[in-house]
């Protein structure tokens, strides 16, 4: 049995043995029989959908003395609650502004903290008992900006199918979920997820070292609606060290939401470490259920996800007609494609959500279906990019390896 210690110092001498988690299934499914003396490190990563994130920022906005406190606030038009110290005339407010919070226009939290990490200008709008100031900063500007999630990488998702006849608006849809079961929205890494590579518990908890949107943070514990079957994390990092094709906003028919990504280096330790590492998509089960009810009609694997041959989206500009109005830019819920410059790869999710809307089929992808109740359902939206959060963990390798990544000295950059 190995100690982190032990894995820390190969890190530092250049001889720790280092795979991500794409890395390290490929070996498994090509027969290959692991032991922990063959491998020290495995990194692991998520990205997509995560509604339980915020941001706590400590904003300058007028001179000393201009206003007593803050009553309410707004973020490029994005609701925060000041506090909760309130900073009594200071000119600097503490905000505490959710990912989910709506703007109007579709704009929300996780366009908002994309924003502020691409060091664009932030218009700040503060209210007071006698008075509003107006201000514009950037994350230069802020003496504090973290953020932090309430529940992350859950190990195991639903899938979700509406049983009614009408559409239903939902976070898990960008138009509105189409039924009687004629599209399923799907979340979740599956294989590569850090949670589903440590089911033991034995390497992920709190104070360990990881990476949020790219920036060196800790898990602070287990997430809100964490339980023994389904837990999650609460992750803090600075936005500093934040990259943003790893975060942003994404448009549902319910309202905007926030993407987060999260990477975790798992040591290898032992062989029950191993035994948990070997864990693949054809065998991490996928409930589906009804968004209306919550009831479980089937179960599905995260194989019928993600083992598809194209999970990126193609655009053939060829094959487009050019429609009077694009509606794949209209629908595209991150604002990653026009008919112009077609798909910015630092925006796109790979949602598949525009291959519906494109009435010329000009767009192409490996969506995947899942069987219910003894029929095909094409899956039509996927709320989580197993190509960025592999490349989350390439980066997380590439730290790793460089030894600004290691498990006793905090996980430092």
């Amino acid at each position: 049995m190995k100690t982190m210690r032990e894995i820390d110092e190969k890190i530092q001498n250049g001889s720790a043995v280092v795979y991500t988690a794409a890395e390290f299934k490929r070996l498994i499914r090509e027969g290959a029989e692991v032991s922990a003396e063959e491998v020290d490190v495995v990194t692991t990563g998520t990205c997509g959908v995560m509604s339980g994130t915020a941001a706590i920022l400590s904003v300058p906005v007028a001179d000393p003395g201009t206003f007593e406190r803050a009553e309410r606030a707004w973020l490029n038009g994005v609701p925060c609650m000041p506090g909760p110290c309130p900073n009594e005339r200071l000119g600097l407010v503490d905000l505490i502004v959710s990912g989910t919070a709506h703007a109007g226009g579709g704009y929300g939290g996780g366009h908002l903290f994309r924003d502020i990490v691409e060091g664009r200008e932030i218009e700040v709008l503060v209210e007071a008992a006698d008075r509003s100031i107006e201000a514009k900063v950037t994350l230069d500007d802020f003496s504090y900006a973290r953020l932090f999630t309430t529940r992350s990488a859950y190990r195991n998702y639903t899938a979700y199918v509406n049983t009614q006849l009408t559409r239903v608006k939902t976070i898990f849809s960008v138009t509105g979920l189409e039924g009687p079961c004629r599209e399923a929205s799907v979340s979740g890494c599956g294989e590569i997820n850090p949670l589903q590579n440590d089911p033991l518990g034995l390497a992920v908890g709190a104070g360990t070292p990881v990476l949020l949107n790219g920036s060196a943070g800790l898990v602070t514990g287990e997430g809100t609606r964490s339980t023994p079957e389904r837990p999650n994390l609460t992750v803090i990092a600075d936005m500093a060290g934040m990259q943003p094709r790893y975060m942003g906003g994404f448009a549902t028919s319910a309202g905007p939401e926030c993407i987060t990504s999260l990477g975790v280096a798992i040591p290898v330790l032992d062989d029950r470490q191993v035994a948990g590492l070997r864990i693949l998509d054809e065998a991490i089960p996928l409930p589906v259920a009804d968004i209306n009810t919550r009831r479980v009609l089937g179960e599905a694997t995260y194989a019928d996800v993600w083992q598809r041959p194209d999970r990126e989206v193609t655009y053939h500009p060829e094959w487009c007609e050019e429609c009077s109005t694009c509606t794949v830019a209209a629908v595209c819920p991150t604002d990653a494609f026009t008919r112009e410059t077609g798909i910015d790869r630092d925006r796109c999710l790979a949602c598949t959500a525009c291959l519906g809307a494109c009435q010329n089929n000009a767009l192409e992808a490996g969506e995947g279906s899942l069987r219910v109740r003894g029929r095909r359902v094409p899956i039509t939206l996927r709320q989580s990019g197993r190509t960025l959060a592999e490349d989350l963990c390439r980066d997380l390798k590439e730290r790793v390896l460089d030894s600004r990544f290691t498990f006793t000295g905090g996980g430092r950059c």
